[in-house]
């Protein structure tokens, strides 16, 4: 017999922690058919967020009911399929929002902020406005930070950001969107976040906040990273590889309390 000592924490504890697929268990060689069907049934949830439709005038209606300036912009993908295919189309504005962009302008501002669906929409359903309530009064504690227009932008990739932060004369982009879903995970919003946009950017020169769904990065908690972000990234003129996130050391100073060692 084999005297292996029994772990003192079962593998099965790790279910409670994590949404992850561990001790699923078997059936001979297969897994069990609960642990098939769930799998499946996740599957075809992320499937269906890539190809969810976006419903942009519901977010310039509710964004502007929070007071914010909005307008709408598109990619030069022209359908969900063009844009799954041609990522590069995603990040470059078509002609004709590029130019209304540029009509509605009335000066520099310090920061832009453009809601993307990227690949989920109900990402960006679920959260964007929410998380966007949260942000604005940490925005307009102590030296305010000067929001200018907010663009929702259809058929977006991250990149599409520069060139609307480009246009609209921003030191620095905010963008929220759709992050690519995962199986336990349909509907994660990312935030990136750009010094200096303008099109040609790299994703080294971004910070990200992602995993912001209700099994994640709660509202509260992203808005505080995006805030922090944004503030010392225009105070340092930096974004990227450059700027540490450190937002958890001034959080812990602002409850009292210090970080363990």
């Amino acid at each position: 017999m084999s005297d292996r000592s029994v772990p003192a924490r079962p593998i099965l504890d790790l279910r409670s922690f994590t949404p992850a697929r561990v001790a699923l268990g078997r059936s001979g060689a297969s897994l069990p058919t609960t642990a098939l069907l769930d799998f499946t049934l996740d599957h075809a949830r992320a499937r269906d967020a890539v190809h969810a439709a976006f419903d942009a005038p519901r977010l310039v209606a509710d964004l502007g009911a929070l007071g914010l300036a909005v307008s709408e912009a598109r990619s030069q993908a022209l359908d969900r399929r063009d844009y799954l295919r041609r990522p590069d189309l995603g990040r470059q504005l078509d002609s004709g929002s590029a130019e209304a962009l540029a009509r509605v302008v009335t000066g520099p501002c310090q920061l832009a902020l453009v809601i993307g669906d990227g690949l989920s929409a109900a990402a960006v359903h679920a959260h964007a406005v929410a998380l966007v309530a949260r942000l604005l009064p940490l925005l307009a504690e102590g030296d305010a930070v000067a929001l200018g227009r907010v663009v929702v932008a259809s058929g977006a990739r991250v990149a599409l950001g520069d060139e609307i932060g480009a246009i609209l004369g921003a030191r620095m982009v905010a963008m929220l969107i759709g992050e690519r879903p995962g199986l336990s995970a349909p509907d994660s919003l990312g935030a990136y976040l750009t010094f200096a946009p303008k099109p040609g950017r790299t994703d080294a020169e971004r910070n990200c906040v992602s995993n912001i769904h209700n099994a994640g990065l709660s509202h509260d908690e992203a808005a505080f990273k995006i805030a922090w972000l944004v503030r010392e990234g225009l105070a340092r003129e930096v974004t990227g590889v450059a700027l540490k996130d450190e937002s958890a050391d001034r959080a812990a100073r602002r409850i009292g309390t210090a970080l363990p060692e």
